[in-house]
């Protein structure tokens, strides 16, 4: 089936800490180009993410970024060694002065040392990263809905070129029956020009006008250009049946299309034979553009 190089997706996934948004795209390209855009955090899965990616997608650029976030989950109590010295020697402090005045205080409590500011702190607590295995089985869900979708842009496109080779076809079979029709004139166009040369010259090598009139002969005959047509069009429906990536065959084929399709312009000589090979030609251009997208 043919795939298109023109795909997206997007998923979402969480854990009991952690939530993270994927998003996945390509374009068409020479090759196959991929651009990965991961947090800091996370960069060993990366060649995993590419290992699932190359054993799936045969051509274009690929695009895949990983929004992570993290939720605080609970806290913990840590006493500030460096605040309760500091308050205890204030404490200490202070008391000292009053008593050194007369002055009696009463005691401060431990929960009221603890009360003061920076002493006793709640610290967040985070985890580094979520697992690994987690996020590669919520990848597998976008990496599918990914390639379904350039499946489905290559039923499309399979649709599209199928139509067109249709058209191919048809263009090709009336170049054909336009040629068998112009026989007779090309014969007659041949007739005419050996009375003239005859009629114009006295002594005519007629190996060199049986040369000359062959070579006349040949270069007006087309048979091959539309053999080597249908044979295209027949390797181009071949190619849309085949699995894996065909694009580049494909777009090869197109140059070999319109190569014919300029020679039988070259050879017609005739007004409606001209017109058949320039439909050839623009629809050869149309195929090309669609050509472009399968992978």
């Amino acid at each position: 089936m043919v795939n298109s190089m023109t795909g997206f997706a997007a998923h979402e996934g969480s854990d009991p800490i952690f939530s993270w948004s994927w998003e996945m795209r390509s374009v068409n390209g020479r090759g196959l180009d991929i651009r990965l855009r991961v947090p800091d955090r996370m960069v060993k899965l990366e060649p995993k993410l590419r290992e699932q990616i190359v054993g799936v997608v045969g051509r274009g650029n690929v695009s895949l970024s990983l929004r992570l976030s993290a939720r605080t989950v609970g806290t913990e109590l840590q006493i500030n060694q460096d605040a309760l010295t500091g308050a205890l020697a204030a404490i200490s402090h202070v008391t000292s002065a009053a008593g050194a005045q007369g002055v009696a205080l009463t005691p401060s409590t431990p929960a009221e040392i603890l009360a003061l500011r920076g002493v006793f702190e709640a610290e967040p607590v985070e985890t580094v990263a979520p697992d690994d295995a987690a996020l590669l089985a919520d990848f597998a869900l976008l990496l599918a809905e990914f390639l379904a979708m350039r499946a489905r842009e290559g039923q499309s496109l399979d649709a599209i070129l199928q139509e067109q080779l249709t058209q191919m076809a048809q263009i090709t079979n009336a170049a054909a029956a336009r040629a068998d029709l112009r026989q007779d004139a090309v014969a007659e166009t041949l007739r005419q020009n050996i009375q003239k040369v005859l009629s114009a010259t006295d002594g005519v090598d007629e190996g060199r006008l049986t040369q000359e009139l062959a070579l006349l002969a040949i270069k007006a005959d087309i048979t091959e250009e539309i053999d080597r047509l249908r044979a295209h069009v027949a390797a181009a429906r071949d190619l849309l049946a085949m699995a894996g990536p065909v694009g580049r065959k494909l777009d090869f084929l197109m140059q070999e299309f319109n190569r014919e399709a300029n020679t039988l312009c070259s050879k017609s000589n005739d007004i409606e034979l001209t017109q058949l090979g320039l439909d050839l030609k623009v629809l050869i251009d149309q195929m090309r553009e669609q050509v472009q997208n399968v992978e």
